[in-house]
């Protein structure tokens, strides 16, 4: 009877082999056929950088792509006005897409969020062809504001990722890197508020606000040695008075404040929280810290998306970095850290000739508009359609995601 049992479990698992690679296969045809229009998507948003709720453009080119391949395109969505999502397929199975859009204040698309929405959307495109076998519904989620604003964050707060299974999208970076991990982001701006005098004629009078921020950059600057391993501070002054010959009565900084896990930036933050009150005591003025935009969690990505994942880009001809190598390279953070505290997924980092850049830079940018920034597009693309097959035809990871959606709907999760 072991025996019987043993071939039984051998052919189901030829037969899930066989699955996999016929549709991934089918996969693969289906980006090839729509390479030519997915790297046109990649250079067009490339062209045209839009800020954080403001890709108008951007999130209209990805949409138009996927409606035109017979998607259904909701706009507006978590009352977002370019936040969007767009669906193919009636399976159990949700897998979630996510692509980014918005670029940086004056260096454009030097993260390249160009080079992932049209990998999503070629994801989504081959996945769409082999959605009925795999038993798939496709839902791609366009995600504003990631560099400044959590797009995710609000639309996680507000239902949009509500019976999703799995979540998943490619970064573009200098290496490979399959289970990228990131650090947890607090965006603060800080005001502080005095009282104005004439700078010459009677200083006596005046309370110095941008003399607050001074002690209080001092008192970060000399904690910064103390911070432990993974806790990171950096900011800018954004107000710091209006003219030489008055002492301003009102100043602003904003600062970031990430850590390697949550616990760590609420410790980091009531360090913190004492240079910003230590400013305002010194000078006589008072303050208020506010939350500038939402709080990034650390990315916790899924262990075994992230081995279907890891085996697919080395079937590519890509070499991830090793396993015990990827906490070395924290990506920063992203609001695809909140997701992945909710619901299984991954964000690994496609690869690119950066030629020493590195994201954030102008020369960064520069190259996500080059051919390895084309390469990247397909694979990143095939590499996520084909995930997405591994664990939809694989039935013990397929009841293990779809349980996982029973659960989180059991206790409301998705924070409304």
């Amino acid at each position: 009877m072991a025996s019987d049992n043993r071939q039984v479990g051998g052919r189901d698992a030829i037969a899930v082999a066989d699955r996999v690679v016929a549709a991934s296969a089918a996969a693969d045809v289906a980006i090839d056929l729509a390479a030519r229009d997915l790297i046109e998507l990649s250079h067009s948003i490339h062209a045209e950088p839009e800020l954080g709720f403001e890709e108008v453009k951007s999130a209209a080119k990805v949409t138009e792509l996927l409606a035109q391949r017979g998607f259904e395109v909701q706009a507006g969505v978590a009352d977002l006005p370019t936040a969007f999502t767009a669906t193919f397929g009636s399976g159990d199975l949700v897998i979630g897409i996510c692509a980014e859009y918005d670029a940086l204040p004056e260096i454009g698309h030097a993260c390249g969020h160009n080079i992932i929405a049209a990998s999503t959307v070629g994801a989504a495109l081959a996945l769409a062809d082999v959605a009925q076998q795999c038993g798939l519904t496709v839902k791609v989620f366009g995600t504003p504001a990631e560099e400044d604003g959590g797009g995710k964050v609000l639309m996680l707060e507000r239902g949009a990722f509500d019976g999703v299974a799995a979540a998943m999208m490619v970064h573009a970076g200098p290496v490979d890197i399959a289970g990228a991990t990131s650090l947890a982001l607090a965006d603060l701006a800080v005001t502080f508020a005095g009282r104005e005098a004439h700078a010459s004629f009677a200083p006596q009078f005046g309370r110095n606000a941008a003399d607050a921020v001074t002690v209080a950059q001092v008192g970060i600057g000399l904690l910064r040695q103390h911070l432990v391993p993974g806790q990171q501070v950096h900011g800018i002054v954004t107000d710091g008075g209006t003219a030489p010959n008055v002492v301003p009565d009102r100043a602003e900084m904003r600062f970031n404040l990430r850590a390697a896990t949550n616990d760590s930036l609420a410790d980091l933050q009531g360090r913190i929280a004492d240079c910003f009150a230590a400013g305002a005591l010194a000078t006589g003025c008072t303050h208020e810290v506010r939350t500038a935009t939402p709080t990034y969690t650390a990315l916790t990505p899924d262990p075994r998306l992230v081995q279907a994942y890891r085996e697919v880009v080395i079937e590519l001809g890509r070499t991830p970095l090793a396993p015990e190598l990827e906490g070395s390279q924290p990506l920063g953070s992203t609001d695809m850290g909140n997701v992945t505290n909710v619901i299984p997924g991954i964000h690994p980092i496609i690869g690119i000739d950066s030629e020493g850049s590195v994201p954030h830079q102008r020369a960064f940018a520069a190259a996500c508009a080059k051919p390895s920034s084309d390469r990247a597009v397909i694979d990143g693309a095939t590499a996520l359609a084909r995930t997405a097959i591994r664990v939809s035809c694989d039935p013990g990871e397929r009841d293990r995601l779809l349980a996982g959606v029973v659960r989180r709907t059991a206790v409301g999760a998705g924070g409304r």
